[in-house]
C-alpha cells in the first residue's frame, strides 16, 4: 500500500508555512509553550539557519502530494547523535495518524543517509505525540530539565538505534 504521506526538501517559499503554523496557540502550547507572538524577523532567521544547515536535513510533510501539512527534520547533535522533530501545522490533519507515518518516513531516510542515532524531546504531558513516537520504535530515555525556560522546565527524552 502506498501512503497517502510524502517527505520533500525544504525550499525556500515554505517560511510562509512556519509563519502561519508557529503562530498558532494551539502548537505553541504543545512545543516551547512560549505564547508570545513571534515576530517575521524571528521566524526569518530560524528558517534560514535551517535552509543554511548542511549537517541537517529538513522536510516538508506533504498529504496526497499536494498539500503541505508540516515539517519534519533530523538535526546532528553531539556524538553524531541526531535530533529529530516532527511538526503537524494544519490542523485538520492532526490526530489521524499521518504524524506516525511521517515519523517512520524520516527514520527510512535516516537509515538511508547512515544515521544511526536518534533522539526527539517531547513536552511530558503530550501524550498523543509520545504515543506516537512509541510506535516507531522510540524509547523513553529520562527526562531533560532547562531551569531557565519557565515555559518548558522539563522535557522527555526519547531515543531510537536506526
Amino acid at each position: 500500500m502506498t501512503s497517502i504521506i510524502s517527505l520533500r526538501k525544504l525550499k525556500n517559499y515554505d517560511i510562509n508555512y512556519f509563519a502561519k503554523w508557529w503562530r498558532g496557540k494551539e502548537l505553541l502550547k504543545l512545543t516551547s509553550g512560549i505564547l508570545r507572538r513571534i515576530s517575521d524577523k524571528e521566524i526569518g532567521k530560524y528558517f534560514q539557519n535551517m535552509i543554511n544547515d548542511k549537517k541537517s536535513h529538513h522536510y516538508m510533510i506533504v498529504f496526497e502530494k499536494k498539500k503541505t501539512i508540516g515539517h519534519t527534520s533530523l538535526s546532528l547533535r553531539k556524538n553524531n547523535w541526531y535530533e529529530t522533530q516532527i511538526v503537524i501545522g494544519e490542523k485538520k490533519y492532526q490526530n489521524k495518524g499521518y504524524g506516525t507515518e511521517a515519523i517512520k518516513q524520516i527514520l527510512k531516510r535516516a537509515k538511508k543517509l547512515g544515521i544511526k542515532k536518534t533522539y526527539l524531546e517531547v513536552r511530558p504531558t503530550n501524550n498523543r505525540a509520545i504515543k506516537a513516537y512509541k510506535k516507531c520504535g522510540f524509547q523513553e530515555a529520562g527526562f531533560k530539565k532547562y531551569p531557565k525556560n519557565k515555559y518548558l522546565p522539563i522535557t522527555l527524552k526519547m531515543t531510537k538505534i536506526i
